[in-house]
């Protein structure tokens, strides 16, 4: 799907020959005298319509006007949360398949830079269609969505054209992967799809660690959760380099159970199949670096994906077992079905070697986070208030929102075990925070945040299907530390250039930042 910016003023729109026109009307908006504010004009003065967020007005071969279908949408206060549910409410009025070419007008004078990309995401979210093992189903219709301004777009809105576009790359993929069926996405599927973001010019590396490796690395805890599948573990690292090499990297970890079916602690049958979303974590990571081979940004990042399949097979973990986890720390293992922190802590201990300035972990964690927050804002555990502050307002930006939660220690006592260091379950009572507080254990030697998504990395119900999120937080995230970055003296951080064989990483070539969006048909596409 192609976007593209361009004045265009309503009179203009009127003779705009596209499928469907959906004009985006703030509630300060005057009407002009050209047929379509004239019509917004009549509709205002009858109250038929309402320039309130969501709000609807529907004309058909409206006299004066080239394409036969037009809709007005209340835009609020025109900023990015009203205009994205503007234009989701305008793109659900109509049907899907007849719509090829969108062309949304701003009515509005000005025009923020996160008003563009709230309506390029809402435009593809509600055209998204997923397709990968439905062989007989109509692919995505809309192939270009046309956003026109009342001013020749500027530089701000320009640069929000391009971060839209490559959020939507990224979301995407990772609802592609969020949604396919387990034996459609196995570790070693999962690792597969790593490979592809590592093209020519990309600017992304990635290895696969096979057991074997992981093995001999002492991934003691990983190991264990993999042991009742007969699907092999794969440990996937992933390394974008768009800086100088003595810039320490964000590190991101994202969950990768392929399908959770609690081991023999295992869970009731009703909605198991939503399990094949538990490696929802390990999409967002595998999408946030397919937006950032988009866009280019100058900062290194690495991605590790521990990705293993959750099984009660006669080898698998039991309840009372004890593992070794990478960091030398034993672990009770109380419940089989607390997994992700499992694989989690020992990819934590790995990310150490890459002396990172963040560290952090997207998780489809714990039930008891959809209880404390449902399915609007991730939970956000961190060690660094500054880390927190961040994400939290990358989150508000990218309207992929998340709320932090707390690390009080006493919510480690339940932890305590007889027979190991540290149990892996403490109860349910602050199942979250406890979940959040065994991760702690092994994230001490750099500034570490943990987004529990539990609640909103997929949908369940008629609307069943993966979210995409956070990916337009962590990709937020990631470009205004880049910006910050740019801002800043030289860095002068020592930082390890080994990857995950030794093997040194080349710096990616530069490439120029693209305005539209991949070609190609995109597959799409919830928890734990």
């Amino acid at each position: 799907m192609n976007f593209e910016l361009k004045p265009l003023s309503l009179s203009a729109a009127a003779a705009e020959k596209t499928d469907l026109l959906v004009i985006l009307v703030p509630e300060a908006f005057k009407p002009g005298q050209d047929a379509l504010s004239q019509v917004l004009a009549q509709a205002l003065k009858a109250e038929d319509f309402s320039p309130k967020a969501g709000r609807l007005l529907s004309t058909y071969r409206q006299a004066g006007v080239g394409t036969p279908r037009v809709v007005y949408a209340g835009a609020g206060d025109g900023t990015a949360r009203p205009v994205r549910q503007a234009v989701q409410a305008a793109l659900s009025s109509v049907r899907p398949e007849s719509v090829k070419r969108l062309t949304l007008v701003f009515a509005a004078a000005e025009v923020s830079a996160a008003a563009v990309r709230a309506a390029v995401q809402a435009a593809a979210d509600g055209s998204y269609v997923y397709t990968s093992t439905k062989p007989r189903a109509e692919a995505r219709v809309l192939q270009k969505v046309t956003l026109g301004l009342a001013a020749t777009p500027n530089a701000e809105q320009r640069a929000a054209l391009a971060q839209a576009t490559a959020a939507v790359a990224g979301i995407e993929f990772a609802k592609e992967w969020g949604n396919r069926p387990a034996n459609h996405a196995t570790p070693t599927d999962l690792a597969a799809a790593a490979k592809t973001l590592a093209g020519r010019g990309s600017g992304v590396q990635c290895e696969v660690l096979l057991p074997r490796d992981v093995a001999k690395l002492g991934m003691g805890s990983f190991m264990a959760v993999a042991r009742g599948s007969e699907q092999e573990l794969r440990f996937i690292v992933l390394r974008y380099q768009g800086a100088a090499r003595t810039q320490a990297p964000v590190v991101l970890v994202g969950k990768g159970i392929t399908f959770d079916t609690g081991g023999i602690s295992i869970k009731p049958a009703a909605e198991m199949d939503e399990m094949k979303f538990d490696m929802c974590g390990a999409a967002s990571v595998l999408g946030t670096f397919r937006a950032l081979a988009e866009l280019k940004p100058k900062i290194n990042v690495v991605g590790l994906i521990p990705a293993c399949e959750n099984m009660p097979d006669g080898r698998a973990l039991k309840p009372g077992d004890v593992v070794t986890s990478l960091s030398g720390q034993t672990i009770e293992v109380l419940n089989t079905d607390a997994e992700g922190r499992l694989i989690l802590c020992d990819a934590l201990t790995y990310a150490e070697r890459f002396k990172p300035r963040a560290v952090i972990d997207i998780a489809t964690l714990t039930g008891a986070c959809v209880v404390a927050l449902g399915a609007v804002r991730s939970g956000l555990f961190a060690t660094d208030d500054t880390l927190a502050n961040a994400l939290q307002a990358a989150g508000d930006r990218a309207q992929d929102l998340c709320w932090r939660l707390p690390l009080d220690e006493d919510y480690a006592e339940g932890l305590k075990s007889n027979f190991a260091d540290v149990a892996n379950v403490a109860g349910r009572a602050g199942g979250a925070v406890t979940a959040a507080k065994f991760l702690q254990r092994f994230a001490g030697k750099f500034p570490w945040a943990h987004l529990d998504i539990a609640g909103t990395a997929w949908k369940s119900g008629s609307a069943k299907g993966a979210t995409g999120r956070p990916v337009g937080l962590l990709l937020e995230y990631l470009l205004s530390q880049a910006n910050h970055d740019a801002h800043q003296p030289t860095a002068k951080a020592s930082v390890s250039n080994k990857a995950v064989a030794g093997k040194a990483v080349k710096a990616p070539a530069k490439a120029p930042v693209k305005v539209a969006a991949p070609r190609g048909k995109p597959s799409v596409t919830k928890k734990a």
